[in-house]
């Protein structure tokens, strides 16, 4: 017991006095002094993996193989994630076969992400990011649907899908069938739209104001319109016109003055 007491404080002795050696140098030589001591070199991006790459090729194959009906294209990004194209309405069999299947194990359901693409005929892109932290892998799974086609919720695969499914159909107005409670969760109660698409207006439709002789919160309609303004200003060229015409200055540069011009007679004097 009093060795390992000992050892204990000699290598929190050792974690002190680096960490004490580490603070009085720059930032980035401390952060290359500690990544030299723990990993034995500076990685700052994922470094490009072929043994993974092909291993993760040949399981989605495998995975497109036993889900021909709903699995539509397979690929694998540089940065040695698997993404798997699917059919909308297969999104409970993919998504249980890769949580439920002993070569998957994919049982954590990290976030579903929503990109709205207006000009596509299916404008939003579900995207389902899983985890599986037997294998230490991840794997992006992506369908398509539009405004009115719904999606089947995965919550009866994935519990976490609950509150993600709401916020996809809070911000894009993606609706997600057989789910137990899609209403809205960031907005506000009888909010209109859905903020996160492209063609939803920066104002927005209705603006909430309190109001002192009701003495609660009111919605109205929001209103953009200005006031005409017509700009007839007259810039500096045309309030100064001697300047823009460069005339003779009343002093030189000796500080004498100049005679000023003869005073032109009217023309009925002349006559």
């Amino acid at each position: 017991m009093a060795a390992s007491l000992g050892r204990l404080l000699h290598s929190s002795g050792n974690l002190l006095r680096n960490g004490a050696r580490l603070k009085c140098q720059p930032l980035h030589t401390a952060a290359r002094a500690l990544c030299s001591n723990t990993s034995g070199g500076l990685t700052t991006i994922r470094p490009k993996d072929e043994v993974m790459k092909n291993q993760l090729t040949v399981f989605g194959e495998y995975v497109a193989e036993c889900l021909p009906k709903y699995v539509q294209t397979v690929q694998v990004t540089a940065q040695n994630e698997l993404e798997v194209l699917i059919a909308p309405e297969g999104v409970v069999p993919v998504l249980s076969f890769l949580k439920d299947h002993h070569n998957a194990q994919f049982g954590s359901l990290a976030d579903i992400a929503c990109v709205d693409i207006p000009t596509k005929p299916y404008r939003f892109e579900l995207v389902y990011i899983l985890m599986s932290l037997t294998y230490n892998s991840r794997i992006r799974v992506r369908t398509y649907t539009d405004e009115i086609t719904p999606v089947e919720s995965c919550y009866s695969v994935f519990k976490a899908a609950d509150w993600y499914e709401r916020e996809a159909w809070d911000m894009y107005g993606v609706y997600f069938s057989n789910h137990p409670d899609l209403r809205r969760i960031l907005t506000d109660y009888g909010f209109e739209g859905h903020p996160f698409r492209k063609d939803f207006p920066l104002s927005g439709y209705v603006e909430i104001r309190y109001d002192n002789e009701l003495k609660r919160i009111v919605q109205e309609p929001v209103e953009l319109a200005q006031e005409f303004r017509k700009f007839d200003i007259s810039s500096t060229w045309e309030t100064f016109p001697a300047h823009r015409q460069g005339s003779k200055p009343l002093m030189d540069t000796q500080g004498r003055g100049h005679e000023a011009p003869p005073e032109e007679t009217p023309a009925e004097e002349k006559k």
